[in-house]
């Protein structure tokens, strides 16, 4: 599979290198407005810039599967969500491409666990995925099978809402130092 990784930082190195681990082709696209994008495309970038990539890039993402690992913080207060209530930034983002198959996911984890594959050094990284097509899913399960990672189909994109509130709170602990930025949350099967 070729993935194309909007972003050049911790979290798209540390996706990359899993995509990498299994085989997958990954190239990178910055701030250049010519790009040609791959079958996956991974929005590795803040929220506020997700709007544009978007009008760069919008027909091209078109029946791509589409990526969102973003969390909508307010980023002046980190006390607050900046998405409708009962919606996500992945649902804002499929609105927006609606010839795409929006994904959420890599958002509950922290760069560092993605790159270790390990939460707190002990217990398997798990990369929760939600999206109304479950063959998009399915697609990035098996990309990612041989990675060190354990990716599980957390539903509907309507469950986006809840893993988008999820790394808020794990994100705020972080910032607060209740927990290192190698730890986080963990599923034991």
């Amino acid at each position: 599979m070729n993935v194309t990784i909007f972003g050049k930082g911790n979290m798209a190195a540390a996706i990359a290198k899993n995509f990498e681990a299994t085989g997958n082709a990954v190239n990178y696209v910055g701030h250049e407005t010519n790009a040609t994008l791959s079958e996956v495309v991974v929005l590795a970038v803040p929220y506020p810039a997700v709007d544009e990539v978007i009008s760069l890039y919008k027909e091209q993402l078109d029946g791509k599967i589409v990526v969102d690992i973003t969390n909508p913080l307010n980023f002046e207060t980190w006390d607050e969500l900046v998405v409708p209530a009962d919606g996500s930034a992945a649902s804002e983002i499929q609105k927006k491409l609606p010839n795409s198959k929006v994904v959420k996911g890599f958002n509950t984890n922290f760069a560092g666990t993605l790159d270790s594959g390990k939460v707190g050094g002990e217990i398997p990284t798990v990369v929760l995925l939600a999206s109304d097509f479950a063959d998009a899913k399915d697609q990035l399960i098996t990309a990612l099978k041989d990675c060190p990672l354990t990716v599980i189909d957390a539903g509907s994109l309507k469950r986006a809402r809840e893993l988008e509130a999820f790394g808020f709170l794990q994100m705020t602990l972080a910032v607060k130092e209740e927990i290192t930025w190698a730890g986080g949350f963990g599923i034991v099967k």
